[in-house]
């Protein structure tokens, strides 16, 4: 990580948090983050608000919506309630979100410019033919019958009960009130 500014483990701020350049958080910080740079929140570090910032890491908490202008990657055991939005998202293995993931943005450097072999669409409708459906095959029985039980899942909850009323039966309800 470049030098940048440090908010250790005991460190709370109570107020919104904004500069350039990098930033790691360690501690505890209850309020907006904006930076332009790199910004790291350690497995012990907790945001409630919105996180901006050019390459956002989190290892630890966020209460917030979280937005970049290069990427997101939220490492093992980070927890996010709030949106995802930048232009590349990265979600280890063990990382929470509860929150819209949203990629946006320019995915590639400033100044770089897309293969040409490489076409950029957008979501398309597939309008064809109906496909041709052949007719239904019989299917034989199998000689021991057993073979057409359903086998039960091992650690399924049962299936539910649902009462069934016979027919006709709310409107003669409806009818003795």
């Amino acid at each position: 990580m470049p030098q940048g500014s440090v908010l250790g483990r005991s460190t709370v701020v109570r107020g919104n948090v904004r500069g350039t350049g990098a930033l790691e958080i360690f501690g505890r910080v209850e309020g907006d983050v904006s930076i332009t740079g790199e910004l790291v929140i350690g497995e012990e570090g907790a945001v409630k608000g919105d996180v901006t910032g050019g390459f956002v890491t989190i290892s630890g908490a966020v209460q917030g919506d979280v937005r970049a202008t290069e990427a997101v990657m939220l490492e093992s055991g980070a927890r996010v309630v709030g949106d995802l939005t930048a232009p590349r998202i990265g979600v280890a293995t063990g990382a929470l979100v509860r929150g819209v993931v949203r990629t946006e943005g320019e995915p590639f450097p400033a100044g770089a410019r897309r293969p040409m072999n490489q076409t950029v669409r957008g979501p398309t409708t597939f309008v064809g033919k109906a496909a041709k459906l052949e007719p239904p095959r019989r299917i034989e029985e199998p000689e021991e019958p057993h073979l057409l039980e359903p086998v039960p899942a091992r650690d399924a909850p049962p299936p539910p009960v649902v009462p069934t009323l016979a027919k006709g039966a709310r409107a003669r309800k409806k009818k003795r009130e």
